[in-house]
């Protein structure tokens, strides 16, 4: 841990780049799929939503199995991005399976295409990717500032890009259909995260070729989880992402059954995002001057309160864009400083069981993120199912309250089970005492 290096402007931008790449999917993934399968498909509410559930068990193997192979891998490319690469033109091919069922199947063949398109692309594809993606940062360099600052522009990446990419969507299929938009999308995808595999080196690989030799799965996996901080970072990326997954798949039907205004999304998406971006920016002075941890409190906060004002807005859009807003600041740092963190729980691990994990710690953050997203949108479908929801007829006073509740009220409730999980994460205190002490052994 000794082999220091800062990391340049350009391939920090390159790491937010490929970030904002694997969003494109997200935002496909936790907006847009289950309005598709519903209204576009015509596949039953509750039948995605359970589908979304079980493909939750697939998506916590294979996260597993990518970080032991991640960190087994042992090339002169390094251990994370010879699968950061293979990914790209992997979510290309996956987008446009995911978004083209074949309509002219019946209700069943709709249902196991739509079982194993989502499983290939969100348990696989999207396993190499974020495993991958997650694990090159700490093994782009050992400085904690510089983590810092490639988790930002990670963030900044992956908002910034999902922002575009979400407000595109919509005005994208009206004009061009979702076929035609699969394949724009996927391949904005692809070149995205390609670009951010060629620019990008790793600190190991770069200086001494092949990574180093590691231990096996059997040594490692025990190790990681005796991790504290392992489960947290889980619990805390499932918990940011349900949030964030269910609030941005019930936008639009709040918009076209509470509102009445299916054009409200473009501004929804737009103040749920966009804020976000710039309280990123305060991540490194925040965290040098307190902690990461306290970023994350601050984020949490905001979060519950930007939610209640949208539960108290009713159909007032003035104070539902505020509260969005507010909500907005307090997700930035949830889905960015978990990012930071990531390095320090792998300090965390090998000073405590002598054993150096990226890859398998790094699965955390992606099994968090997917079952987050599964079950923030299975949730979704699941309300929706439950009250009778009818694509196409007008909604009953039941559907409304049931859109309005799961849109604003459910995240408020979300929001203070993520704050207590915060108020655990200490991780940071450890890492700087072993750091200290490693400062004092080498002089």
């Amino acid at each position: 841990m000794g082999n220091r290096k800062k990391v340049p402007l350009l391939n920090k931008v390159a790491y937010g780049v490929g970030t904002g790449g694997g969003c494109v999917f997200n935002q496909i993934a936790a907006a847009f799929l289950l309005n598709y399968y519903t209204d576009t498909a015509l596949i039953g509410a509750g039948a995605i939503a359970t589908m979304f559930l079980v493909c939750r068990i697939f998506d916590g193997i294979t996260d597993l199995l990518m970080g032991a192979v991640v960190d087994k891998t042992s090339t002169k490319w390094g251990k994370a991005r010879p699968w950061l690469i293979a990914s790209a033109p992997l979510t290309l091919i996956g987008i446009v399976l995911l978004m083209n069922v074949p309509m002219g199947l019946g209700d069943s063949g709709k249902l196991v295409y739509a079982y194993v398109t989502y499983i290939f692309m969100n348990c696989i594809v999207y396993t190499i990717y974020g495993i991958s993606n997650t694990a090159l940062l700490p093994l782009m360099t050992h400085d904690s500032g510089e983590s810092t600052m490639l988790a930002t522009f990670s963030a900044v990446g992956n908002n910034l890009i999902g922002l575009i990419a979400g407000s595109a969507i919509t005005p994208l299929v009206l004009n061009c259909g979702w076929k035609v938009s699969s394949v724009v999308l996927g391949a904005v995808a692809c070149v995205l995260i390609l670009f951010s595999a060629l620019i990008n080196k790793e600190v190991d690989a770069e200086a001494n070729g092949p990574s180093r030799e590691t231990l096996p799965m059997s040594q490692q996996l025990p190790a990681v989880l005796k991790n504290k901080y392992f489960w947290l970072l889980l619990l805390i990326g499932v918990f940011s992402l349900l949030m964030n997954a269910n609030a941005i798949g019930g936008q639009i039907f709040f918009c076209n059954e509470v509102l009445g205004n299916p054009m409200f999304m473009s501004a929804l998406m737009v103040a749920g995002q966009l804020p976000g971006i710039f309280i990123l920016f305060a991540l490194p002075a925040i965290s040098k001057r307190w902690s990461k941890q306290m970023f994350l409190l601050i984020g949490a906060i905001l979060l519950i309160v930007g939610f209640a004002i949208t539960g108290f807005a009713g159909n007032n859009t003035t104070m539902i864009v505020v509260g969005t807003v507010i909500r907005s600041l307090g997700a930035g740092p949830l889905l960015s400083a978990v990012f930071a963190l990531v390095p320090d729980v792998v300090e965390y691990g090998y000073w405590k069981y002598g054993i150096h994990s990226e890859g398998l710690i790094s699965s955390a953050q992606s099994i968090g993120s997917k079952v987050g997203i599964g079950l923030g949108s299975a949730l979704t479908g699941w309300i929706l199912a439950a009250v009778g929801y009818m694509p196409g007829t007008e909604a009953s006073e039941t559907v409304v309250n049931a859109i309005r509740f799961d849109y604003t009220w459910l995240g408020a409730i979300l929001g203070v089970v993520i704050l207590i999980i915060v108020l655990m994460l200490n991780v940071e205190k450890y890492a700087k005492e072993y750091q200290k002490k490693e400062n004092d052994i080498n002089g």
